[in-house]
């Protein structure tokens, strides 16, 4: 295995984290997958393998359990020896406002969205530290570390927390040419954007997705493929000097005032 590189990604079973998978395989990696659903993240891995033949290990289980992360560690270094790039991608939420959010709910979503990427990020840290081999780490937060909606309050709390987590670990393993950079995706096509309901159980889903696109200066929605893209990037030789830094990529939403509705009413001829 001294020629292939080796790619930690969790949330692997879907969406972003599945995208990512199939990106790294393409590129000649040897991945891990880490998901809750045995199932699916095995449909990943015969798609990875028809494709592109490379070999990869499942690890189906909860990010909340400390045993867990270290299991996943453990796996992927007595099937290959090495790890070159851990990818963050796992995340954990209820839709709720903080009047309603229960301690429990709380933890587990720290737990699952903070604590296990920190201490994943440790413990590969720790591998890369004894191989010499350089590596990076990238944590996927989102533009909601900046602007909250007001109804996932300890999601919110953990992108914020990711985003400093980010910098710390650039700081603390850098010397050791071990790059930490963070993605803070906008509104993404994923399932778990497609949660949104009012009291009576209706789906808010495109309305709310409706409203971002409106104010999204390219129009539209982006897809986990255009993340994945984003996150080979930067795990890539193409990008070795970036580190201790997010990157935005949410189609210009975050540097928009207004949606496209009020500049069209301003300007009709010009929006």
């Amino acid at each position: 295995m001294e020629n292939k590189k080796v790619a930690i990604i969790t949330g692997a079973s879907r969406g972003i984290g599945e995208q990512t998978a199939v990106k790294f395989a393409a590129n000649g990696y040897c991945c891990t997958l880490v998901g809750r659903s045995k199932d699916d993240l095995q449909r990943v891995e015969k798609s990875i393998s028809d494709r592109y033949g490379m070999e990869v290990v499942c690890c189906d289980g909860d990010l909340g359990d400390s045993g867990f992360l270290k299991e996943i560690i453990h796996c992927t270094m007595e099937k290959w020896g090495r790890i070159d790039v851990l990818v963050n991608n796992a995340a954990w939420r209820t839709i709720e406002t903080m009047r309603t959010i229960s301690p429990d709910t709380w933890n587990k979503t720290i737990s699952v969205c903070l604590t296990a990427p920190a201490f994943l990020a440790k413990y590969c840290a720790a591998e890369m530290e004894k191989l010499k081999i350089g590596g990076t780490i990238i944590n996927i937060s989102s533009i909601m570390s900046k602007r909250a909606g007001g109804n996932s309050p300890a999601y919110i709390a953990c992108k914020g927390g990711i985003d400093s987590l980010t910098r710390e670990l650039a700081i603390a393993y850098g010397r050791n040419n071990i790059r930490v950079i963070g993605v803070n995706p906008g509104y993404i096509n994923t399932e778990m954007s497609q949660d949104y309901t009012d009291p009576q159980g209706k789906n808010l889903s495109s309305e709310m997705s409706g409203y971002m696109v409106n104010a999204t200066p390219l129009g539209r929605g982006g897809y986990p493929e255009e993340l994945a893209e984003v996150i080979y990037w930067l795990s890539s030789p193409a990008a070795s000097f970036i580190t201790g830094t997010t990157i935005t990529v949410d189609g210009g939403f975050s540097s928009n005032l207004n949606d496209y509705l009020l500049k069209k009413k301003q300007f009709p001829e010009e929006f």
